[in-house]
């Protein structure tokens, strides 16, 4: 009886994490940069966890950087549907890396995903994330 029983709830979790098991990476996202200058690069991080975002071991799930001398536009397809959060910089002087002040504090504009703002530091998984199924587009100011 017991045996049934543990056979009978294996057999339920496996028909309900089916649907989990089946997605396909067939999702796009779109990112859409409006920089207020022309020069160097915007360089893009794309995270798909709240601890690879806000500051864990993680590496991003991808990450590029694009010419800002055009329309500077990211994409990242072949995704599995789910929630994404984006940190991007604008390096201006083209040196591959976000300049900051003596105290830490960033020389070159920012951004996050949904606009999000951070108080008191980068903005948080919370109001930087966004659910991704098929393709999906933002428009990110960089400030």
């Amino acid at each position: 009886m017991i045996r049934l029983a543990a056979t009978a709830t294996a057999a339920a979790l496996l028909l309900t994490a089916a649907p989990a098991l089946a997605q396909t990476a067939d999702s796009k996202v779109v990112l859409t940069f409006e920089t207020g200058a022309r020069t160097g690069q915007v360089m893009v991080a794309l995270y798909d966890s709240a601890a690879a975002f806000d500051g864990g071991s993680s590496s991003p799930v991808a990450a590029t950087a694009i010419p800002a001398s055009g329309p500077v536009v990211a994409t990242f397809g072949n995704l599995p549907a789910g929630d994404y959060a984006v940190k991007a910089f604008h390096d201006v002087n083209g040196d591959g890396q976000m300049n900051t002040n003596p105290f830490g504090i960033p020389t070159e504009p920012y951004a996050f995903s949904n606009n999000a703002v951070g108080n008191m530091g980068p903005a948080r998984w919370d109001r930087a994330h966004f659910a991704v199924s098929g393709e999906t587009a933002q428009t990110i100011s960089i400030r």
